[in-house]
């Protein structure tokens, strides 16, 4: 049994190590950091600038899935799994809450915003339908834009929040 020169050996080892560093992960493709903006530690402000609550969304499950959790502080709070599903080239969100809520939104980037829509079930009547804007601006800070139908079908603002980075721990 003949056996490699320490050379030869090297050479093989750095080629193998820099072949399995170029290997991409199943979620490595740009399209699944379309919504990395919305990453982070943040405070949610209401328009007139009253403190609605915290919100912390993390990268998980290999980078394939951004996984938020809000809280207000006062009772009522929420998570939701955000993915691209590159089989139907679209995000994917799952909001639950304490209030028992069940939400389903997909859609995708529009002029530089993730735009999701869906809908949710109401007992005796119509549908309501749901449509989030997150739109990243210019100082870091985001803005949410949830926007339901009324009675008639008009769309109204449900929440409209500016995201702004927490403060760091210390």
């Amino acid at each position: 049994m003949s056996t490699l020169p320490t050379r030869q050996l090297a050479v093989l080892a750095a080629f193998l190590l820099g072949h399995a560093a170029a290997v991409a992960g199943p979620c490595d493709d740009s399209a699944f950091r379309a919504f990395d903006f919305w990453l982070g530690q943040w405070q949610v402000h209401t328009p007139d600038g009253k403190l609605a609550g915290t919100n912390r969304i993390e990268r998980e499950y290999g980078g394939c899935v951004l996984h938020e959790r809000y809280d207000t502080g006062k009772g009522y709070s929420g998570e939701s799994l955000n993915i691209y599903d590159a089989a139907r080239k679209i995000w994917h969100q799952s909001w639950v809450d304490t209030g028992g809520t069940l939400l389903l939104l997909e859609g995708g980037l529009r002029n530089g915003a993730m735009v999701l829509e869906g809908q949710t079930s109401n007992l005796g009547g119509a549908p309501t339908r749901h449509r989030i804007t997150w739109t990243p601006n210019a100082d870091g800070s985001v803005r949410q834009l949830w926007e339901s139908t009324d009675a008639k079908g008009q769309w109204t603002v449900a929440f409209d929040g500016k995201y702004t980075r927490a403060p760091a721990a210390r």
